[in-house]
């Protein structure tokens, strides 16, 4: 926080939501896989814990929240965006896997709805 001041980022009302979108927990595996550094993987688990405890639903599921800085009691907004399934879970997965011959970076690109596609090498030259 900066001296004299009362938050460390200034959040806009309409932009306090959190729709559960996969692009940070992406980056932090794209980080971790190319450095090897362990803070990613941290930075990644505090992360999936406050998903857990701010959005997780208890009859199942989970929810994206209209207000990030009511930490005490979230509202959720009862709904859970395909995303969150299909591309957030999946990078928190591989970001936590071990096997680093999972989906490897040199043989696999992913696409922007984090679908793995195999990077082709023999590839033959077209016949004009």
């Amino acid at each position: 926080m900066l001296p004299g001041g009362n938050e460390d980022i200034i959040v806009k009302p309409a932009d306090a939501h959190n729709l559960l979108r996969p692009e940070t927990v992406e980056s932090l595996f794209y980080l971790h896989r190319i450095t090897g550094d362990k803070v990613y993987r941290d930075w990644g688990w505090q992360i999936f814990q406050a998903f857990e405890k701010h959005t997780k639903i208890a009859t199942g599921g989970y929810s994206s929240i209209s207000n990030v800085k009511s930490v005490e009691k979230p509202s959720f907004r009862d709904k859970m965006e395909s995303f969150f399934l299909g591309e957030t879970l999946k990078y928190f997965f591989l970001l936590f896997s071990d096997d680093p011959n999972l989906l490897p970076l040199n043989k696999y690109v992913f696409n922007t709805e984090a679908h793995p596609l195999p990077i082709r090498t023999n590839i033959p030259s077209p016949q004009w």
